[in-house]
């Protein structure tokens, strides 16, 4: 409403002094701007008695007209209307986000976490419950929904149905917990990483579902044992990760009529990479974990291949094996 008494005034102005003046719309529109923002360059021309008349009505209205949208835009504040307008767009572009990767809780675990999705940028969502931080992740220039990760309301709403993965890492081992039961009762494809503080704790996690449970504390250790032992591996893996280069593994499907197609149609993996650039690392079966297979592999349902190559290499072994990967890999 006070925007549109304010062009109302400008058009009911501009219309009183080129009944008045005489003058064009450009000069009359002009003469009431300067008139309104009280700038007051210097009259257009000189005004006659009843242009007069016009720029002190003009005054008068836009006085009153600037105090009463001043007062509402402070009014609108008060009542967080444009924190929830805020709010809509961020479900409007929620909404929009598919195989992106959701963070719950932004600590420092949480921080580094979503620092390195950055860098290799990656569709992020931040789900956190202190303003604070939710304030600070959006000064680094982070999508935050304020809410509460235990929630199954809060996950629905992060687009846990359309997400590639799921990281939780609260303060709280129980916290984790109820987040990776509901995170995999809402959606069994998405793939879930936990922190866990304890070593019960990260087998209580993997029994709800958690694909990969990881302690800060372990971590940290093993990180130094093999700095202190292997330093060239793990300056090779810093190396990796700051190059174009990924490791990525790709789960075949269990339906063994898919594999026998495959294998029917004469496809050779090993050729494949080859062709494409890509490298065969390793298999996995069964949980047993085969490196570096220099021959021709028979592949079987289950089965997980793991590729380090680039993205436009690992995007064409995507393609070579398309039609025997499970549907999340896909």
């Amino acid at each position: 409403m006070p925007l549109s008494l304010l062009i109302f005034l400008f058009l009911l102005g501009a219309l009183g002094y080129r009944i008045t003046e005489g003058w064009d719309w450009g000069d009359c529109l002009w003469m009431v701007l300067i008139t309104v923002t009280t700038i007051g360059f210097g009259e257009v021309e000189a005004l006659s008695s009843a242009g007069r008349i016009i720029t002190f009505l003009i005054i008068g209205g836009g006085l009153f007209v600037i105090q009463l949208t001043l007062q509402k835009f402070i009014q609108l504040s008060e009542l967080g209307y444009f924190i929830r307008l805020e709010e809509l767009r961020l479900r409007r572009l929620i909404r929009r986000m598919k195989n992106h990767v959701i963070i719950c809780g932004y600590g420092r675990t949480g921080r580094e976490i979503a620092e390195q999705l950055e860098s290799e940028k990656i569709s992020t969502l931040i789900i956190e419950i202190d303003s604070l931080k939710k304030t600070e992740a959006e000064e680094k220039g982070f999508n935050v929904l304020l809410a509460d990760a235990t929630m199954d309301e809060t996950l629905i709403q992060a687009g846990v149905k359309n997400c590639r993965s799921l990281v939780v890492t609260l303060p709280s081992d129980a916290a984790n917990l109820y987040v990776v039961l509901s995170a995999k009762a809402l959606n069994g494809n998405c793939r879930l990483i936990a922190r866990a503080a304890n070593e019960e704790a990260g087998n209580k996690l993997k029994l709800a579902g958690a694909n990969a449970v990881v302690s800060p504390y372990v971590a940290a250790g093993r990180t130094m044992a093999a700095s202190a032992l292997r330093p060239i591996a793990v300056d090779f893996m810093d190396l990796l990760a700051g190059s174009d280069c990924e490791i990525e593994e790709f789960k075949l499907t269990k339906r063994l009529e898919k594999i026998e197609e495959f294998k029917r149609n004469g496809k050779n993996i090993l050729n494949s990479c080859k062709k494409d650039g890509a490298l065969l690392l390793a298999t996995k079966v069964s949980g047993q974990l085969k490196s570096n297979p220099i021959d021709n592999i028979t592949i079987s349902p289950g089965m997980i291949l793991i590729f380090l190559g680039s993205q436009k290499q690992l995007g064409h072994i995507r393609v070579q094996l398309k039609d025997v990967l499970e549907k999340t890999d896909i």
